[in-house]
């Protein structure tokens, strides 16, 4: 199988999501093989929210009109043109998915594929709905994949390399068993943003995007802000108060009065309106419904301090000038060529 083949399979998985990309689910007729699967995915979506009540039909919408975008056919062709992957020798590799947001492990099962190397996937029980129904898909529409894509809940064998996700804890544990295969470990990460008080209403908007988009679930999500003294926090809540719906959610609304219920207990100091909680703390990483905020005296000292913890940050967001910033309203609107913790997946996968 050439790569122009896979690249054409996964343009057109990515005209088959095109129909999921809004509530209605608009059937297209032109769509290869949709009387097979059209109705089919629609039932695996449900599925889904079924059985994990964080992927609400926003979410699920959102996620697959993400990829959608990302397949076109113009932007697999730009994003294969800076790799050779003639030289490639097919190993089997090995993918250990999370499960916080909807196909969030999509990217290195793209990547995979896209290289030539056959995939072993371990998915995580949060969700495993949607996936292996697109992979079949993917056979349908490239028969070369036949036998190069399998799902697995058993013990992972016979691999050659592998991509795992997990927390700080797993991810000691994967570094201990996989410590004689070639690997890509990632751990707990926390996406920031840098403000300093002059951002228009269309950025603070553009941040709540970033922020409550699943349900700040996602290691691209907004969990810290970093401000000068003194902000004025009313364009901050002026520009959230359009996700107050997000309240009506019973999981969301759990955590929230939870977490609330202990700041109080503990007489911790934050700041609320009804469906949300900002409060000064210096970790990286908030609890849902909650949003930490930490002072900076200047940029460049702030700039440093990132830097020194970039094992811990996934995306920063700001106007300010930085290296690798993140457009407000973006974070969960990453390219192609966005690797996971600025690993390129693809070298990895061409030097294995």
């Amino acid at each position: 199988m050439q790569l122009e083949q896979r690249i054409n399979a996964f343009s057109e998985l990515g005209r088959f999501l095109s129909q999921f990309t809004s509530k209605a689910f608009n059937k297209d007729h032109s769509v290869l093989h949709n009387d097979l699967f059209f109705d089919g995915f629609k039932h695996q979506i449900k599925l889904a929210q079924e059985h994990n009540g964080w992927f609400n039909l926003d979410n699920l919408v959102y996620s697959f009109n993400s990829w959608t975008k990302a397949l076109e056919k113009s932007n697999l062709d730009e994003f294969c043109s800076t790799y050779n992957f003639n030289t490639l020798k097919p190993q089997n590799v090995a993918i250990i998915m999370a499960g916080n947001i909807p196909l969030v492990g999509f990217h290195d099962f793209f990547c995979v594929l896209l290289s030539g190397h056959n995939v072993l996937v371990k998915q995580s029980t949060n969700d495993k709905q949607l996936l292996p129904f697109l992979a079949k898909y993917l056979e349908y529409i490239e028969t070369g994949f036949k036998g190069k894509i399998v799902f697995t809940e058993q013990k992972l064998e016979k691999f050659d390399a592998v991509i795992a996700t997990g927390s700080n804890n797993t991810a000691r544990y994967f570094d201990y068993y996989f410590k004689g295969k070639p690997s890509i470990i990632r751990k707990n990460r926390n996406s920031v943003a840098i403000l300093d008080g002059n951002e228009t209403e269309a950025d603070m908007k553009n941040l709540s995007e970033d922020i409550f988009r699943y349900f700040g679930l996602g290691c691209r999500n907004i969990s810290k802000i970093f401000i000068p003294k003194d902000y004025n926090f009313d364009a901050f809540f002026n520009g959230i108060y359009h996700w107050n719906n997000i309240i009506n959610y019973h999981k969301y609304t759990n955590n929230y009065d939870y977490n609330k219920a202990v700041y109080l207990m503990s007489e911790f100091d934050m700041l609320e309106n009804g469906f949300f909680m900002i409060k000064e703390d210096t970790s990286y990483s908030s609890p849902i419904a909650t949003l930490f905020y930490e002072y900076y005296d200047d940029l460049e000292s702030l700039k440093s301090k990132l830097t020194n913890d970039k094992e811990l940050v996934q995306c920063v967001v700001t106007n300010q000038e930085l290296d690798n910033k993140v457009s407000f309203g973006q974070t969960q609107q990453p390219k192609l060529s966005d690797f996971a913790d600025g690993i390129d997946t693809i070298e990895f996968l061409l030097k294995i």
